[in-house]
């Protein structure tokens, strides 16, 4: 990746985290710390990969993408209004009463957002579904998901791999955001889902591992993916709340807003 793509990705990529953490901050609610982990993947997705317009969010033609792990709609929300989807002012308006930004995406009054999500392992059945809705028009659109690594712990995850395995949807990728930690604590001592990468090997996907903030590593992953004659899952090795100092690797800040105090130290990580 050459320099100047890198530092426009970088610098794009703290602006999506000041977004999630003025969301939650002004909601006083949702969940920053998946959202901030997977901040880069979303950027990479949002500015350089997927063929989408924002001025037609709902062209027959563009690239879907599925956030299955719903929690971390402030992230999504982030990039979407940074990619031009919406107003960035809205972002304050998260959850609050009157506002079409809800906790979890909603499709139907969220320009971008491709599939309503939220009900954890619901959100890969759903890409899937789109992946094979494609080859059967005969569309070259491709589909996006987003998991996170304690949502794989649910059984219908290994469902819709089964499927996307032996059908071959090699226009699907699956991005797990692996930053180790879920609601409870670190996801080997709660459920563990490892070896994550040869269980998706075992259901028939092309399997990469990556550092999910590095960017070379991510476009690298993302080109493998469009060349694979299988659908593929990429399995990105991240920090949960990366970015703000007092958050990274604290499972205490899957679901909780910064205070006053807190988002002033949290932008200023970010600037």
């Amino acid at each position: 990746m050459n320099t100047d793509k890198k530092t426009m990705l970088e610098a794009k990529a703290k602006e999506v985290r000041r977004g999630i953490v003025t969301a939650v901050h002004s909601a006083k609610s949702g969940h920053p710390g998946g959202s901030l982990s997977a901040a880069d993947i979303l950027t990479y997705l949002y500015f350089e990969e997927m063929n989408i317009d924002p001025q037609n969010p709902k062209g027959a033609d563009r690239d879907r993408f599925v956030l299955s792990k719903g929690h971390i709609a402030p992230g999504l929300y982030s990039v979407l209004s940074a990619r031009g989807y919406f107003p960035t002012s809205d972002l304050e308006t998260l959850r609050h009463t009157g506002s079409y930004l809800q906790g979890h995406p909603d499709m139907k009054h969220i320009p971008g957002v491709d599939m309503s999500s939220g009900s954890l392992g619901q959100g890969l059945s759903a890409a899937v579904g789109m992946a094979l809705a494609a080859k059967l028009d005969g569309k070259d659109y491709r589909v996006f998901a987003m998991c996170g690594d304690g949502e794989i712990e649910e059984g219908q995850i290994w469902e819709a791999a089964m499927f996307a395995g032996f059908r071959k949807l090699n226009n699907l990728t699956v991005i797990v955001d692996n930053n180790n930690l879920q609601i409870d604590g670190a996801i080997d001592e709660v459920c563990s889902p490892y070896p994550i990468d040869e269980k998706f090997k075992a259901f028939g996907f092309n399997v990469i591992n990556i550092d999910g903030h590095n960017f070379d590593e991510i476009e690298d992953a993302f080109n493998k993916a469009k060349a694979s004659d299988k659908p593929t899952a990429i399995v990105a090795k991240t920090i949960k709340g990366k970015g703000v100092s007092f958050m990274e690797n604290n499972c205490g800040w899957h679901g909780k807003a910064p205070n006053d105090d807190e988002y002033a130290q949290a932008l200023e990580d970010l600037k």
